[in-house]
C-alpha cells in the first residue's frame, strides 16, 4: 500500500493561491488549516507505523481530517465567489 501525504493544495491544486491568500488574512481558515496539517501529519505517522494506536483512533483521525478537508474547501469557494 502507498501511503502519501493529503496536504489541502496538493487536494486542491488548482485553488492554491485562494489557499495561500485565505491562510494569511483569514484567523479561522488559518486554525482549521493548521488542524488538518497536523492530522494529516498524525495520520500519516500512523499509517507508516511510525506511531502506534487502535485502529478505532485511527478511523477518528481520518474521519476529522475529511471533516476538516470539507469545511476547508466550502471556504475556499466561498471567498473565490466573493471575488
Amino acid at each position: 500500500m502507498s501511503l502519501e501525504k493529503h496536504s489541502l493544495v496538493k487536494e486542491f491544486p488548482e485553488h492554491h493561491h485562494t489557499i495561500r491568500h485565505l491562510k494569511m488574512h483569514d484567523m479561522h481558515f488559518s486554525k482549521l488549516f493548521e488542524e488538518y496539517h497536523d492530522i494529516d501529519h498524525e495520520v500519516f505517522s500512523l499509517e507508516s507505523g511510525k506511531t502506534v494506536s487502535s485502529e478505532e483512533y485511527l478511523e477518528t483521525q481520518k474521519l476529522r481530517r475529511v471533516q476538516l478537508k470539507d469545511e476547508l474547501f466550502k471556504l475556499v469557494k466561498k471567498e473565490e465567489q466573493a471575488q
